[in-house]
């Protein structure tokens, strides 16, 4: 389980503080996908960073009890001076994976080819969320944090990489942020909606789904 007990987290936009999380308590259970929806700049990729640990809270805490993954879609783990190659080199050893199968694994399913052996700061955004939605599924967690990945590459790669997550959620668990209401309903049971700095959450993904769809209608009136 991953819990959130009274997490905070604001930054300084010019003379003003916006503050994205208020106060944000939630367990999230094994066995139980959640999505994470929430108008743009609401504040999810602040929160998955932050359940990942790759952010830290202004306050509060966050309790985990089982492997989780880095925010899938954010290539905010890996150096801009190694290659892809070593860079999973550094990520399988830190997670204690097997490096040859990782790597054979990685460059099979990101499709970077010659890229693999290039400075990763020489990629593009889609490569790298690419890089890291490979060596994620590679390693393998309890808990995937999805953070819009679909989005990227061609049709192709967005169609194989929700295969793998198909494949995965029979034995992990997604939090998963994304604007498509099909891709939350195929992979998703529960919804948690952020707005305002509240996240209010459903058991019911439909309820989910309804709440922010009224938070959309409302902002475009």
């Amino acid at each position: 389980m991953i819990s959130l007990v009274n997490v905070n987290r604001s930054y300084r936009v010019g003379t003003e503080i916006n503050h994205v999380l208020n106060d944000i308590s939630i367990d999230f259970k094994e066995g139980c996908s959640t999505a994470v929806l929430g108008l743009n700049g609401a504040g999810k990729s602040t929160l998955l960073r932050i359940i990942g640990g790759a952010e830290r809270p202004d306050s509060g805490k966050v309790i985990r009890d089982a492997k989780v993954s880095w925010p899938v879609g954010f290539a905010g783990c890996f150096h801009g001076s190694l290659t892809g190659r070593e860079n999973l080199r550094f990520v399988s050893r830190i997670y204690g994976a097997d490096i040859k199968k990782v790597s054979s694994y990685v460059e099979e399913f990101s499709e970077l080819g010659p890229y693999m052996d290039m400075p990763f700061k020489t990629y593009s955004s889609g490569m790298r969320a690419k890089l890291a939605f490979g060596l994620s599924m590679a390693i393998g967690f309890d808990f995937y944090l999805i953070d819009e990945a679909f989005s990227v590459g061609d049709a192709a790669f967005r169609l194989k990489a929700q295969q793998e997550i198909a494949k995965r959620i029979k034995v992990a668990t997604l939090i998963f942020v994304s604007h498509s209401i099909a891709a939350v309903k195929t992979f998703c049971q529960a919804g948690a909606v952020l707005n305002n700095g509240e996240l209010t959450y459903f058991a019911d993904i439909n309820e989910a789904i309804k709440f922010y769809t009224e938070i959309c209608n409302a902002k475009r009136k």
